[in-house]
Parts: structure tokens; sequence; C-alpha cells
């Protein structure tokens, strides 16, 4: 998983270095998407990780805590988050960069996937956000429908999610800007991850589907899911694409999940990559300010930016996303948990 998350930061990253000054490769066309599919990379890695946790759970206590994944959740995403709104926030008021009105409001909100009219510095909380309502619905979803139905809901989801981007495409224009960000119009992408997990006994005991995830011919999948990752056409993309790069991914993670010892697995799984993508959280931060294409400043120059970037999210990972974790693990030793109902092993928590 940690070597998914460094390909997904790395198309982030590339994307927005695409036009920096310095940086040899131009935005456009051919490179936009890229940056779109590395978010939505994430959000599949998401909803499979919280989904395998939560079955984790309920294997182990027959129930669901939720007071302890709102704990976990939140000593997880708002610490590095809120450091670095905070800062912008205060460079902001010394008049060092701009935001647009509600950007602050919005990121602390975790709502600006519902505010379009966004700045640079605070607009990638987009993504954020999209997250937080995830932890914020699912939870609730899975404890009350419990494992067995989860797996409809989180296909319902497939089916409807892209029905109601088309709609909007076509009944109501002023919606458009807000498609594939919104919560309603994206949440299929992680309904994806949600839906892999709950099928992963099955996908376990199925030898004809692990034949095909070991094949030669499975390389054609993520070969698609890129293809797909291009807006050839928006009703298109609204309807199918965005569905076909999903499902995409969520294979793709499949057969890493299963065969780590493949050549691709093993590269996924080698230190340097692991390493970017233990980083990727605070990467995806502090990459924002330094990687501007739009920005005069030198440290908005290649290969600077990079650094600077990769230097700030060392400092946030050291210095607050760890610490974080350190409270969020000695917490949850206060806190009482259901008893333990069989010896299930936890999936490893994200």
């Amino acid at each position: 998983m940690d070597g998914l998350r460094a390909v997904s930061i790395s198309l982030v990253l590339f994307d927005h270095l695409a036009g920096d000054a310095g940086f040899p490769i131009p935005p456009g066309r051919f490179v936009g998407p890229l940056g779109t599919l590395g978010v939505r990379v994430f959000f599949v890695i998401s909803g499979f990780l919280i989904t395998s946790l939560l079955l984790g759970e309920e294997s182990r206590t027959g129930s669901i805590s939720l007071r302890h994944f709102y704990l976990r959740r939140t000593l997880r995403i708002s610490p590095p988050f809120y450091v670095y709104a905070g800062i912008i926030t205060a460079f902001a008021a010394l008049g060092w960069l701009t935001l647009r009105p509600f950007d602050v409001l919005a990121a602390f909100t975790y709502t600006t996937n519902f505010h379009q009219d966004r700045g640079w510095y605070l607009g990638h909380a987009w993504s954020l956000a999209v997250e937080e309502q995830f932890y914020l619905l699912w939870p609730f979803v899975f404890r009350f429908f419990r494992s067995t139905r989860a797996s409809r809901v989180a296909l319902g989801v497939m089916i409807v999610c892209p029905l109601l981007r088309l709609g909007l495409m076509i009944a109501a224009p002023t919606f458009r800007p807000g498609i594939g960000e919104t919560f309603p119009t994206v949440a299929d992408t992680i309904a994806t991850g949600c839906l892999l997990a709950c099928l992963r006994s099955q996908i376990d005991a199925s030898p004809r589907f692990l034949a095909f995830l070991s094949g030669k011919t499975f390389w054609f999948v993520p070969a698609l899911a890129l293809a797909a990752a291009f807006e050839w056409s928006a009703k298109l993309d609204c309807l199918v694409g965005q569905t076909v790069a999903n499902v995409g991914i969520a294979l793709l993670i499949a057969r890493m999940v299963r065969f780590p010892s493949t050549l691709s697995g093993r590269f996924l799984n080698a230190r340097p990559v692991i390493f970017v993508g233990v980083l990727s959280y605070s990467l995806y931060l502090w990459q924002q300010p330094f990687l501007n294409r739009h920005g005069t400043h030198a440290l908005s120059h290649f290969p600077l930016n990079l650094v600077l970037a990769f230097s700030a999210a060392l400092a946030s990972y050291a210095l607050i996303e760890r610490p974080a974790l350190r409270l969020r693990a000695r917490i949850e030793k206060w806190i009482p948990r259901a008893p333990t109902t069989n010896k299930a092993d936890q999936p490893a928590s994200p």
C-alpha cells in the first residue's frame, strides 16, 4: 500500500511540476489527467484499507467501535493538515500570499470540495474533504448494514454516482464545476475500494480469478485504466470512463496485495518507494506552496521547489505526524474496547 501511495503522489507531483519554471515538460492534455489519476488511486486505496479495518474489527469483536474509529482518523489526518492550513492562513494574514474568500473556512471545516472559487494554496484540501466525508458516513453505514450487506451499498454507490454525474452535466450546468469533487459525484471511487475489501475473501477463493490477476493479460487492465483517465468525451467520462479507471485501480491493488513477490510487487516494496509512500500525506500537503506554475518567486522554480517540498514534508512527518500517531496509540490504551470474540488478524492500519 505504501508503494501504491508513492505512485499516487508521484503522479500528483508530476502534474503540478509541469509548467513550473525550470521543469522541461509543459502542462497540457496529456499531463493534467495524471494528477487526477493519482488522487483517484488515493481514494480507492482509502476505501480498501478503511473497509479492511472495519471488517477485521467486526470479525474480532462482532461490532464496530465508532469512537475508536474517529479517534484514529482524527489523529491521523487532522494534526498535519491543521498545522499546514494554519501556517498558510498566517502567511495570508501577513500578506505573503493570497487566498480566495472562504478558503480558510472551507479548509478548516473540510468542505473545500463544495467550494469551487478557491485559491491554489488551500485548493488541494478538496480531496481531504472527500476523505473526511467518507470517514464520517461509511462507518455508520457499515455498522448498520454489517459486512454481509455493506458490499451491496458500495455497489449501489458505484451504479448511482455515474448516473448522477451525467444527469448534472446535462440538466444542471451550474453544478458542472463540482463534478468529480463534490462527494456525491466522486463517492463511487472510494466505494470501489470498499467493494474490493468486501470481496477479498471471494477473490482469494477463486482460482480462475487469481489466475487472471497473476497472468500476463492482466496488464491490459492498468493500461485501460490509464487510457480511461484521459477525458476523451466529458459525458462518456462521467458515465463510463471514471468507473473503468476505478475498477482498473482496484484490480491492480488486488494483484499487488495477493502477489507481492512479483516484479511489480518487489518494486512497490522497495525501501525508497516505501519511504515516499510513508511521506505521501505530508508531501501532498506541502507540495502545494512550492509546485506552483503560476508562482514567480525563486522558491517555485524547479528543482529547488521539489527539494523544498520534500524538506517541508519530512519536517511535517517527523514533528507532527509521528508524534500524533504515538499519542493516538497511548490514548487508545485508555479507551476500553469491546471483548474479542475471535482471533482473526487485524489488517495493517493505513
